[in-house]
């Protein structure tokens, strides 16, 4: 997770040997960094990045492993959603924690285990008090390792297989436990998605599209070819040294050659362990050796491995064109839930109608799936309506009634504009069940993500042009780190004009004078040049802000200190201000 960043990795990112349970914790939910797009370098290369994006992780599982809370977390999300949702939130969940035929049994010499101890080439025998911090966490913490393998099953197979075809260590195939818990819907405050954690900017780099259909950074083919081919490139420009490669990928090239650099001026060695890397880079190597070494030798820890086949979970089926994952789901006799769990990259109720067409498929019902596709008719593998354009109709008009966008809409119709006549028939794609139906589609975990109860009163804004995070936060007393996590974005997402937020609003209801507030405020972009002996708080006291708040404008790590020099942007009332 480089310029990359994950969004994962349970063990606390600042785990330290006589850490309290709830300093643990408090150091996982508070990201070091928030990285942006356009801090990379001149010309894009996430290889010379020297930005650090920190893995946020599932809290719902941190919360399990440490209090066991996860279960109450879950009650209160299915509480708070519309009935005929609530079944299929738990089960999605359920599915997700809980895939087929895992049990705890005798291993064989034919186990995915075995097949991995076979090809790792880290290190294990490295003294280093770091990772005895992380080898301390997972024996107290069985239960995290049972968890993050059921839910790796259905990928892990895959990963090994194309690690192992790269001739790279197999330690690199356990990195979405790290990165993302496997969880292949993770989505970081740094942008980041998927098991690979890919922010927008790197996916693209490495071929990795995205559109209204689909988000090519949660595919599990693709991201994994993208994240082992940006492994390969680091370890070849740091001279074949994988744990050089590894911090890189956490912090981008650019810092690890930058602390390279400055140990040899001061005569010091430029080994991993020697260097001095952000604070979540110098946990990132040892996070992972750790876990190597539980599985190759677990009775050594007193952790039980579950049974995991050296067999693949699933195959690629090619479907020849769009198709509706409903009806996928139907043919492959498969819950939909497994469908969307197999292909997290899209976001709709269908398949990317411009490719690439395929599915993967549970293996033993992949045959299945290919003989009903062969005899389903063509013309019902996608549902479409016919609607005729109206008076004071639009194209964006026509997008928000049928929850679609504009661009789908003249893609489908080949339309070179946005100009529509009346009485023009449109062709205006919809999926063949109700939206209930797709509980692990982007529109229905919003929509869960967004109904689940939180303290403060609940606002639904609708966004203005012009409005920004930092605005609509500070109108409603919440962090924009908040705002950003109720409505499933990261702070550095665009907000489009007309989008609906919701918002757990600290202030008293009914939260409506809102914009009046906002108007009346002196708000001014303000540019400050770090001098010496300043710090986070000294600078909020003295411009009336918060620290977190210049933490999230700036990409800070809040334990980070700052430079004499450093260039700083803040957003200033400056009625209150110096």
């Amino acid at each position: 997770m480089p310029v990359k960043r994950i969004s994962l990795i349970l063990l606390a990112t600042s785990m330290t040997a006589g850490c309290s349970n709830t300093q643990i914790i408090e150091n996982l939910r508070a990201p070091s960094a928030w990285f942006t797009d356009s801090s990379q370098n001149e010309d894009g290369n996430p290889l010379e990045s020297e930005n650090i994006v920190v893995a946020q992780g599932d809290e719902e599982l941190i919360a399990d492993i440490e209090f066991g809370q996860v279960n109450a977390a879950n009650a209160l999300l299915d509480n708070a959603i519309s009935p005929e949702l609530k079944s299929e939130a738990k089960h999605a969940r359920k599915t997700l924690d809980a895939p087929p035929e895992t049990t705890t049994s005798p291993h064989t010499e034919s186990d995915m285990w075995n097949r991995l101890r076979a090809g790792f080439a880290l290190d294990h025998s490295v003294e280093n008090q770091r990772v005895q911090s992380q080898l301390d966490w997972y024996t107290r913490n069985p239960r995290y390792i049972q968890r993050v393998v059921e839910r790796g099953s259905r990928y892990l197979h895959h990963i090994v297989s194309e690690t192992e075809a790269r001739g790279l260590p197999t330690e690199f195939a356990l990195l979405p436990v790290i990165e993302s818990a496997f969880d292949p819907f993770a989505y970081s405050h740094g942008r980041a998605a998927g098991l690979w954690q890919f922010i927008p900017s790197t996916g693209k780099y490495f071929g990795l599209t995205q559109s209204w259909w689909h988000d090519d950074r949660r595919d599990v083919l693709s991201a994994t070819d993208a994240a082992l081919t940006y492994l390969e490139r680091l370890a070849n420009r740091f001279d074949g040294d994988y744990t050089l490669a590894l911090a890189a990928y956490n912090s981008g090239g650019g810092t690890v050659s930058s602390a390279m650099r400055r140990n040899r001026k001061a005569g010091k060695p430029t080994d991993y362990w020697s260097l001095g890397l952000p604070k979540e880079t110098q946990h990132y190597v040892p996070k992972l050796i750790a876990l190597a070494k539980v599985i190759d030798n677990p009775d050594a820890y007193g952790i039980e491995l579950p049974e995991l086949k050296n067999e693949p979970y699933f195959e690629i089926v090619e479907t020849g064109s769009q198709l509706d994952l409903a009806q996928a789901a139907k043919l492959a006799s498969v819950d939909i839930d497994e469908i969307y769990l197999l292909n997290p990259s899209y976001n709709r109720w269908a398949t990317n109608p411009d490719g690439p067409h395929r599915l993967l498929i549970p293996t033993q019902n992949a045959e299945t799936f290919r003989k009903a596709l062969a005899n389903f008719p063509a013309k019902q593998r996608v549902s479409w309506q016919n609607y005729k354009v109206s008076s004071g109709d639009s194209l964006n008009s026509i997008a928000r009634r049928f929850s679609t966008t504009a661009a789908v809409i003249r893609q489908v119709n080949k339309l070179d504009t946005d100009l529509i006549r009346i009485g023009q028939q449109l062709l205006i794609p919809s999926s063949t069940k109700g939206s209930e139906a797709y509980a692990l589609s982007q529109p229905q975990r919003l929509e869960r993500k967004q109904e689940r109860k939180r303290s403060g009163n609940k606002v639904r804004y609708k966004v203005q042009s012009g409005d920004t995070f930092w605005d609509i936060a500070r109108e409603h007393r919440v962090s924009v780190r908040e705002v950003a996590a109720w409505n499933g974005m990261a702070p550095g997402d665009p907000l489009h004009p007309g989008k609906e937020l919701v918002i757990w609003s600290k202030t008293r209801p009914p939260a409506t004078t809102a914009s009046n507030t906002r108007s009346k405020a002196m708000v001014r972009k303000v540019g400050y040049r770090v001098r010496s002996g300043d710090s986070l708080s000294a600078i909020a006291s003295r411009f009336s802000v918060n620290v977190r708040d210049i933490a999230s404008w700036n990409d800070l790590n809040t334990k980070r200190y700052l430079q004499p020099g450093q260039s700083l942007v803040l957003y200033v009332d400056i009625r209150n201000s110096p």
